[in-house]
C-alpha cells in the first residue's frame, strides 16, 4: 500500500513514520531535510493545489493524507477527491470550522455546544469595531481571549486581563492587521479557566470515533508563561480525561453534534475533527475546532494507539469507518510525552542557520525524534523554522515517559535552543 502525506512538520513526520512501520510505502510532500534522512520526500509548494494533485496522479497512492490546515481550507482535499484519490482530510467547506472562528462559534450555537460567551467584530476604516469590542470586553471585566478569525499558525490568540491589554490587542489585530486577512475579523470571548484537553476523532461524515485525549502546552515558557506558540509539548493520553468512556462523553458533547450539523448543511466532515476543550468549573466548554491532527499532540498520540492507523485513515477516506472493527485501533496502554525544541527568537522571529548537534545520540536516548524546522547544509542539519524538532519519550506512566523525552534532549544542542522543562508535570 502507498501513502502520500502532505506537509513539512513534525506532525507529518510522526504520521509517516507510523505508516511506514505498518508496511506502507510513504512519500512526504514536501517534507524536510530531516524527514528525508529515512523517508522519501517530494519537493512541493503546499499552496499550489494543481501541483499537489499532479503529484498524486503521478504517484497513484492508495491514500493521501493532508496534514496542515491551510491546504485543506484552500481546497486540496476537494481537488484530490475530484482526481479519484482516496483522501484523508475534509472539504474546504467543512474545513471552515477551523478557517473561521466566527463560523465555528455560529455552528456551536446552532447545536448548543457549550462555549464561552463571545461576540464577533470586523475591521472597518472608521475603527468603530475597536470601540464596540472594547465595550464588550468591559462587560467581561476585561478578562478576555481575543482571537483572529482566520488561521494564524497557532499564534492568533491574545489573552488579556486589563483594559490596556485589550486595546493593544485590538489595535494589533483590527487596525494594524498583524495577521493580515486572518485578523480583519476577531472573536472576543470570556476568558475561561481550567485545564485544557485536545480531543481528536476520526470522522467519515456520519460517524465519529474518538482517539485517546491529549493535552498540549501552548505558552512559550515554564509555568504557562510567555506568548502563545504553536505548541511546546504534549502528553497522550491525557490524565485529565479518565479513559475511553470519558472521551466518548466529550465526543458526544463537542464533536458529534457539529458533525451532524455539518452533514445536515450539505458539507459533511470527513477526516480528523479536533475539539480543543477547557475543563471549567461549570463543565467542559469548547475553545476551538481544528480540521486536522494537532501538532504537537500527534507526536504523542501515535504512541498511545495500537492497531493499524493507516487502515483506519483509509477507512475514513473511503467513507467506511462503520465497517472498521472497533478493536482495530485501540489505546496502547502506553503514555507518551513530547518535548519541542524551538529556535532562538521563536515565536516572533525564529533565527535560522544554527547547526544542530547530537541528533543521532538523541534518537538513541529517547523513543523518537520528529523533524520540522530544519534544512540541509552539506552533511549537517541546521535550524530553518520556529519549532525545530520534537523529542518523544514513551513509558507506562507520565514520569517515565518524560524522563525518556528529556534524556534525548540532554544530548541535543544548537545555538539559541529554547525548550520548556515542565512538559508532563502536573498543571
Amino acid at each position: 500500500m502507498k501513502a502520500l502525506i502532505y506537509g513539512a512538520g513534525a506532525r507529518e513526520h510522526a504520521l509517516a513514520a507510523r505508516l511506514s512501520a505498518e508496511g506502507w510505502t510513504v512519500t512526504v510532500a514536501p517534507g524536510n531535510a530531516g524527514i528525508a534522512r529515512k523517508l522519501t520526500c517530494a519537493p512541493l509548494a503546499l499552496s499550489d493545489i494543481a501541483v499537489g494533485v499532479s503529484l498524486a496522479r503521478s504517484l497513484a497512492p492508495d491514500l493521501a493524507v493532508v496534514g496542515p490546515e491551510a491546504p485543506l481550507i484552500a481546497g486540496l482535499g476537494d481537488a484530490l477527491r475530484a482526481a479519484g484519490i482516496a483522501t484523508f482530510g475534509p472539504s474546504a467547506a467543512a474545513a471552515r470550522i477551523e478557517g473561521s472562528k466566527a463560523f465555528a462559534k455560529e455552528l456551536m450555537g446552532a447545536v448548543r455546544v457549550p462555549t464561552a460567551a463571545h461576540a464577533v467584530f470586523e475591521a472597518n476604516q472608521k475603527g468603530e469595531a475597536v470601540v464596540a469590542a472594547l465595550a464588550f470586553a468591559r462587560s467581561l471585566d476585561h478578562r478576555v481571549a481575543i482571537k483572529a478569525d482566520g488561521i494564524a499558525g497557532g499564534k492568533g490568540v491574545v489573552i488579556a486581563t486589563s483594559a490596556s491589554q485589550v486595546e493593544a490587542a485590538l489595535q494589533d489585530l483590527l487596525i494594524r492587521g498583524v495577521f493580515g486577512e486572518a485578523s480583519r475579523k476577531v472573536v472576543v470571548e470570556e476568558l475561561l479557566e481550567g485545564p485544557e484537553v485536545s480531543l481528536m476523532a476520526l470522522c467519515d461524515g456520519r460517524r465519529a470515533v474518538p482517539l485517546p485525549a491529549a493535552h498540549d502546552y501552548k505558552r512559550m515558557f515554564d509555568g504557562d508563561l510567555g506568548p502563545n506558540t504553536g505548541g511546546m509539548g504534549s502528553v497522550a493520553p491525557s490524565e485529565r480525561v479518565a479513559g475511553p468512556a470519558a472521551a466518548e462523553a466529550l465526543c458526544d458533547l463537542s464533536i458529534r453534534p457539529v458533525l451532524d450539523e455539518l452533514a445536515r448543511r450539505g458539507t459533511p466532515f470527513s477526516g480528523l475533527l479536533y475539539a480543543g476543550l477547557m475543563l471549567t468549573p461549570d463543565g467542559p466548554k469548547v475553545l476551538e475546532y481544528n480540521c486536522r491532527f494537532g501538532d504537537p499532540e500527534t507526536q504523542s498520540l501515535v504512541w498511545s494507539l495500537d492497531g493499524p492507523l493507516g487502515e483506519a485513515l483509509l477507512a475514513v477516506a473511503r467513507g467506511e469507518l462503520s465497517a472498521l472493527d472497533d478493536r482495530a485501533l485501540r489505546p496502547s496502554g502506553r503514555t507518551a510525552v513530547c518535548v519541542v525544541a524551538a529556535a532562538q527568537g521563536y515565536p516572533e522571529a525564529p533565527r535560522q542557520g544554527d547547526r544542530i548537534h547530537g541528533l543521532e545520540a538523541a534518537e538513541e536516548l529517547c523513543d523518537a525524534v520528529y523533524l520540522a524546522g530544519v534544512a540541509a547544509e552539506g552533511r549537517d542539519l541546521v535550524t530553518a523554522g520556529g519549532r525545530v524538532l520534537s523529542l518523544v519519550g514513551v513509558g507506562d506512566d507520565i514520569p517515565t515517559a518524560r524522563e525518556r523525552a528529556y534524556a534525548g534532549l540532554e544530548s541535543l544542542r544548537f545555538d539559541g535552543l529554547q525548550v520548556r522543562r515542565d512538559i508532563g508535570l502536573a498543571s
